[in-house]
Parts: structure tokens; sequence; C-alpha cells
């Protein structure tokens, strides 16, 4: 009978460009080898607890939370967590070493992991590989955590093995404390030992002929069984048992989180809630007048009734908040996703789209069942993003909001190049397999000509490619993603510094956020919202006539013509080559086939075979029926084809009797670039129900090829909802102002489709005239100018002195974006894409 075990010292591929197995890895290797429990202890950082502790809790094992720490003097440290206030513990050590450091880098001292030790257990490394610490210092350890310090004891069957544990067990003699078996393991397989080698050589900037002895000496740092664990410590028995002794005083696991969204501090005592609901009935009588319909009056009932229920109502107020912020500093935003579905979003002005007029489903958006936070994106001009992000930094403290992490992998490219680094290859070889390689097969499974390599090199050189794919290279900085905590964030996870000046980031990214089922806030950047404030700003300034989103006017005649001919150069969303041959096509004449317009052109109605039944029953070619009775209401504003997101997940629960959590897997499995993969699991469910149903198999093979679509990119009707909003109004300037449109898409450079000159090409054929640059008159961007009595003028001038880019004043602007640094040169410009030799000289935009 052999005796169990626990690893206690894990790194994953999370302890990045060291460990060699996705967190999830570890947790199925000790299910098949019988292991009851692991320690993940990623290095500086908690980065893949996440993905192990879902995996863990599905699976059974128990997943203990720690992690390796880097000390000042060159030592390193294993801290196990053993409660919540441990947990807290580690995080703002954590935290501390990572903010006084720039990103990548974390320094911690001794005096404060003495200061943070309450609910940790604290494990000296006994590796040859790490630097032990000295006997002050352990005696220092020692009197910190008491009988919470253990010495560890590593058997790789290396040579110098015997030297350290000796020593190791001389300092836990010397303090009185006890050992424990605690081998290093950067990988769950032996297999994966060349993958930790290449990975190794990549974090040190080395090859394989000369990492020397960066690289381990053998293959014995996996996950040993438990026989074989047995075998390494037959003579020590005692230290492999109290393995388990250590798991068993950690009994935190990330399911003890409580976790609770800030409330808002109200001056005169009253509740969040409270608050809510009187700024939401407030806003609802600026949308509907004194008198608020009873469908919405029902509608925003039912929906304070869930917040209320689900203590929601301090989000809601926080996204208020920061819209309230843009309307102040004229900072053009506008939410999207699932927010749109909310009529207290519309009510509170974070949304611009009405969900009871256009039946949008508010479950999508908030559901009992689900018991998950509410997703809101909120789109700002991008040039004044920053701005809002400081104010939720102001707002509530750098210790209560930090920005969400977003996880860089590995791609087939990047794989190649690295590795190619490693295997120390021809650079010129390594550039010409990435430029021919279908990355849609595994790479070891692509023929080659003769390369003039070893195809023994050649065959590692593929399986370790394959392998590293989906690593995790670094973390990086979600676009706009904010957590926001009532306690401080360095509770529940640590916080780094990012890259970017004033940016703070936790260590978890958009999916560990949701599976823990905590709120995150989206504050997104997009051009076409800068574009139409500065379209706006021009139009005030030089037609005297003030205009924004909520009062162009709606379903103009002479817009939708437009469309209906694609004469949609520079319009958001509507712009590219695909939707300009699918406008003549569709013919829009409202706002909703607006809506269907932007979603039609998307992988999910693609790949399901949706958009030619449509098109067609919608000219009368074919009749508009549906697969089955009870779809109709489903499928009745799309004439019985579905093209939204929410409609497959209606269609789901309708027609195969899908459970509302059946449902919300599917809904998660559809996510935007998820693997499909996952989406293959629900093949064979949702085309036997359908069928059994009496729903043709023609059909439901169609709707699940729809879904696989929607895998790759899923573009639900709330979000084509919204972006249609801006698709219109950018429509109705180019229709109505053609000078002021073009001018300001310009200035908003770089964004959109086309090039300077395409955009330029396009004004002069809509009678628009380019004047040249003018030494007195030029400004920096572009502008209207007057004609006389006309002010339908627009002009672009810029000028360059020397090397250096200057306003009309002189003065040096360095924030200049590339676009605008164009050396004028005898009559024609060069712009940062190409010479342009089309107009002379970027000059001002005329209107004939």
């Amino acid at each position: 009978m052999y005796s169990l075990h626990a690893p206690l010292w894990v790194k994953s591929n999370y302890s990045f460009l060291e460990g060699a197995s996705h967190p999830e890895e570890y947790v199925d290797q000790c299910r098949r080898l019988g292991i009851p429990s692991l320690a993940l202890t990623d290095r500086n950082g908690v980065y893949g607890i996440v993905r192990a502790h879902m995996r863990a809790k599905e699976l059974g094992v128990h997943l203990i939370v720690g992690s390796e720490i880097s000390i000042a003097d060159g030592s390193t440290l294993v801290l196990l967590v053993q409660d919540r206030e441990g947990y807290a513990n580690l995080c703002r050590l954590i935290s501390a070493g990572q903010l006084r450091t720039p990103k990548g880098q974390c320094t911690i001292n001794w005096n404060e992991v003495y200061s943070h030790n309450s609910g940790l257990l604290a494990l000296v490394t006994g590796s040859a590989a790490h630097k032990m610490p000295t006997v002050r210092v352990t005696g220092d350890l020692k009197s910190a955590f008491g009988e919470r310090l253990y010495f560890g004891i590593c058997r790789h069957l290396r040579v110098e093995d015997w030297r350290t544990e000796e020593k190791m067990r001389a300092l836990a003699r010397r303090h009185d404390a006890k050992c424990v078996a605690m081998n290093e393991v950067l990988y769950h397989t032996r297999d994966r030992r060349p993958i930790q080698d290449v990975l190794t050589c990549i974090r040190h900037g080395k090859t394989m002929y000369d990492a020397g002895t960066l690289l381990r000496p053998n293959a014995e740092f996996g996950i040993h069984s438990v026989e074989d664990m047995q075998h390494l410590f037959r003579d020590a028995t005692e230290d492999l048992d109290r393995t388990l002794e250590v798991a068993e005083r950690c009994v935190f696991t990330l399911s003890d989180l409580s976790y609770r969204y800030p409330s808002v501090r109200l001056a005169d005592g009253s509740t969040s809630l409270a608050f809510l609901r009187e700024t939401t009935l407030a806003g609802a009588k600026k949308r509907y007048g004194h008198t608020i319909p009873d469908n919405v009056m029902s509608q925003l009932q039912r929906e304070m009734h869930l917040i209320e229920e689900l203590d929601y109502a301090g989000y809601f107020l926080t996204m208020w908040e920061i819209v309230q912020f843009c309307v102040r500093e004229d900072i053009l935003c506008q939410g999207r996703g699932s927010a749109a579905n909310s009529a207290v979003c519309y009510c509170l002005g974070i949304t611009a789209v009405d969900p009871v007029r256009m039946g949008l489903l508010f479950e999508r958006f908030i559901s009992r069942e689900r018991q998950e936070p509410p997703d809101i994106d909120l789109d700002i001009e991008h040039h004044r993003r920053e701005e809002v992000i400081q104010f939720v930094y102001s707002r509530y403290g750098r210790t209560h909001a930090a920005m969400v992490a977003s996880v860089i992998r590995y791609r087939g490219k990047s794989a190649i190049r690295e590795v190619g680094k490693a295997f120390n290859l021809s650079s010129a070889w390594v550039e010409r397999l990435v430029k021919t390689t279908d990355f849609r097969a595994p790479l070891s499974n692509t023929s080659r000509q003769s390369t003039g390599i070893d195809d023994l090199v050649l065959k590692k050189f593929d399986a370790i490619v394959d392998v590293l794919q989906r690593f995790p290279r670094h973390m990086s900085i979600h676009p706009g993603g904010f957590l926001l905590g009532n306690e401080p964030v360095h509770d529940l996870v640590p916080i780094e510094n990012g890259t970017m000046d004033k940016r703070t980031v936790v260590q978890w990214d958009k999916s560990d956020i949701e599976d823990l089922g905590l709120f995150k806030v989206d504050l997104l950047g997009l051009g076409a919202l800068h574009q139409l404030h500065l379209c706006f700003d021009l139009i005030k300034r030089h037609y005297k006539r003030i205009l924004s989103m909520a009062t162009i006017p709606a379903g103009d005649a002479p817009t939708y013509a437009m469309l209906q001919q694609a004469d949609t150069i520079g319009v958001f969303q509507i712009e590219s080559r695909a939707q300009m041959s699918m406008l003549p096509r569709l013919k829009p004449k409202n706002y909703y086939d607006l809506v269907i317009e932007i979603s039609i052109i998307r992988p999910g109605p693609i790949v399901g075979g949706m958009v030619h039944p449509y098109l067609r029953r919608r000219n009368g070619q074919e009749p508009v029926d549906y697969p089955h009775p009870s779809l109709e209401p489903v499928l009745k504003k799309t004439l019985g084809v579905p093209l939204f997101q929410e409609q497959v997940m209606k269609l789901a629960m309708i027609a195969a009797d899908y459970t509302p959590g059946e449902a919300d897997q599917l809904r998660r499995d559809m996510a935007a670039w998820q693997k499909s993969g996952k989406i293959e699991g629900h093949r064979d469910r949702l085309i036997s129900r359908m069928v059994k149903k009496g729903i043709s198999e023609a059909f439901a093979i169609r709707v699940f090829d729809q879904i696989s679509g929607f895998g790759e990119y899923g573009f639900p009707e709330s979000h084509a909802a919204s972006f249609a909003l801006i698709a219109y109004a950018a429509s109705w300037l180019k229709c109505h102002y053609p000078e002021a449109f073009v001018c300001a898409l310009i200035n908003a450079l770089p964004m959109g489709f086309y090039s300077l000159a395409t955009i330029v090409d396009d004004a002069k054929r809509h009678g628009v005239k380019i004047l040249p640059v003018d030494i007195n008159l030029s400004d920096w961007f572009c502008d209207l100018e007057s004609d006389g009595d006309k002010k339908n003028f627009c002009s672009t001038h810029w000028i360059q002195n020397s090397e250096r880019p200057v306003r009309q004043s002189g003065r040096y602007d360095s924030q200049c974006p590339p676009s605008r640094r164009i050396r004028i040169s005898t009559g024609f410009c060069q712009s940062h894409q190409a010479g342009c030799q089309t107009h002379a000289g970027t000059g001002a935009i005329r209107r004939l």
C-alpha cells in the first residue's frame, strides 16, 4: 500500500516562460494519478489560479492557492494560503512587490513577508536551482510564522540534491521546524521537458546550444505518481506524509471569496436603490414625456425588482456616473452590448436604443437563473477615453479600481519565430516558413521540400511549435475593462503596473473575472464617435446649427436613398466592400433594416447559409414560412430566418427544449473568439431534439452551422441596434454635410478601411474641392473655410517646418499622430501610407 502525497510547488505556464503545462493539465493529471491535492504556486502571482480552480471544482481535486515569491536578495519562498485572511495577505504582498517595480518584475523584502504572515504557510525552497535564505532570515521566518514554517526537501536526481538536503535539514533542526517533501514541478508529464527547455531559452534570450546550466538537467520536474514519490522518499516517508498535513491545513478556495460592488455614497443618506429608482424615473420622463407609457413602466418595474433582488443598484449607478462625467466634459459616449436590452439603461442615458420599442430580450442582460453580473460596454470617443479612465481611478481610488488584464498567447507565427531563435535556425528560413505555413493544420502535418536541416531537429521543432500555440506569453491590458470593489481590490487579486503610465492592472483576464462572478466595467474607445464629435463641432462653428446623436432627424429619405446606392465610403460599419455589395440588394428603408444590414455580413449568418434565404424572402421571391409554429414569435422580425445571436438562443430553448442552464452554456460557447470545439458538444443534442420536435434535419443542421459561425464571432441584435444609430448618424452627415463629414473623417484618421487618398477622391466625386496649402491660412487640422458669402467650404491645411510638425503658431506638437506628419514638396504631399499625388498638397476641401 502506497502513501498518498500532494505536490506543493507547482508552476504552470502562467509563470510566464517557465512552466510548461496549462493549469488545467495539472488538475487533470492529479485526477488520473489519484493525487487528492495540489498547490498551484505561480511566480509572483495568481495568474492561472482561476483556470485551475474551475477545473478542480469540476473534477473534485483539492486545489491549494499559493505563489512563489521573489525576494530582493535573490532567494525565493513559497507561500500557501490557509484561509481568507491569508489569501488577502498574499495578494497585498504580491501587489506591494509588483507596484514598486516596472511591469514584468517583482521585488519583495523580508520585512514585508514577516508583516503579512497571518493565514499563510511558508515553505523554504530546497532546490539547488534557487538561492537559500540565510540562517538569520530563517530565524526571523520562524519567529513570524512559528509552526507554519516548513523546510522543503527536493529530490530531482541531481548530484547536488543530497548536499542541499543536508543544509535544509540542519536549518530545520536549528529552528525546531518540520521538513516536507517538495519537488519543484514545471510540467505535468515528462514529455513536456523540451517545451520547458525552449521556454527557458526564450526567457533568457539564449539558444539551446548556449543555455548551459540555465536548463534543468533532467526530466524529473513533472508530477510523479504515488509509487514514484514513495520510491524517491523511501527513507523519508514522514516528509512525504507531511505533504498531506500541509494540504489539510489549507482550507481556502476561490469559492470563499465574497465580492460586493461599490455602493454609491449619497450625501442625504438615501440608499443606492432609492436613488436609482428616482434617477431612472426622471430619465424616463425625459425620454417619453411626462406621461410614461404603461408598457415602459411595466418593464421598468420588472427590471428594478430584479436589480433589487440581485443587489445590482451600485453597478447601474456607476455607469450612470461615468456617463454624466462624459456629458459634463462634452465627451461622446454610448452604451452597447446586452445593456441595450435594458429599459433602465435607456432611461439613465447609458444606451440610446429603446428596448421596449425594439422588443429586445432583457433576460440576455440580467437573468435570475444565470446568477452572473450584467455586462455594460460603454463606447467612448477614442481620443478622450483616457480622461474617462482616469476619472474612474480618481472616483474610486487606486486601491478600489484596477483594469482587467488580457493574456497574450502564442499563435502560429510568434511560436515559429521564437522557437526558431531557440533552435538557432536561420532567420531567413524561419520567415519563409511563417509566410508559407497553413496554420489551420498542425505544423507536424505539413510537408516540406528539402531544407538542409536535420530531420530530427525539424521533427522536434514542429512538435514544440504545435504545443506552444495558445500558451500564455505575457500579460497585457484589456482595452477598457475595469474591476471595481467595495473593499480594496488587492484583497481579491494582486495588482501590478501596466506598461502605460498611470495604469494599474489586476492579474486576471476577462474570462477569470466572469468565472468568479465579479463585476467588470468596459470603457471602450470608438473612433467613429470621435469623428461624429468633430463633425458636430464643425457644423456648429460654421453653420450655426447644433446637432447631436439625439437631434439628427430620423427616417431621412435622402439618407436611405444614398445607402441603397452603397455610397458609404467612410461610414461606420457599412463601408467595407462586403457591406457595400449588400446594400443595393437589401435596400434599407428604415432603422431596423440598418440593424439587419450591420448583422447579416457576419460569420454566423454566412456560415449558417441564412443570408440568401433572407434576401429572397425580403424581395418576395419565396414565401415566408417557419420550421415550426412555435418559432414564429422568435423569427417573425427576420422573415423566418435566424440572423441574431439572441434568436439562436431562443430557438434552442423552444425548438430543442434547452433548459435555462443549457441555454446559458450555449451562449458562453458562442462567445466571441471561443474555440469551436466547445460548440461541437451541442451538435447531436441540438439537432436530435429539433428533429424529434418535427423540425427538418436540414434546417437543424443549418442552425448549428450558424452557431458554429457565432463561435468565431457572434453579433447579437443589441450590438447591431447600438451600432446602427452611429451608422445612421454618420450616413446622415455624409448625405447633408459632405464637406464637414470628410473634414472630420480626415481629422480622425487613422480609422476605417480607406486611405487618405481614397477618402479625398470620394469627396471630390461628391463636389467637394481640395484647396492647396496656404502658409497664411493653414492650421494643423482640417477646418471649414468660407468663400465670400458661402459657408460650405472645408479646408485641410498642414504645414511642416524642417523635420518638426508645427501648428500655424509655430509650436511643436509631439503628440500629433503619425498620420498628420506630412512633408509638403513641390505641389504634392506624402502621407504615412504612400505618396499622394491626387491632390495638390492636402489643402482645403471646398464644395462646388
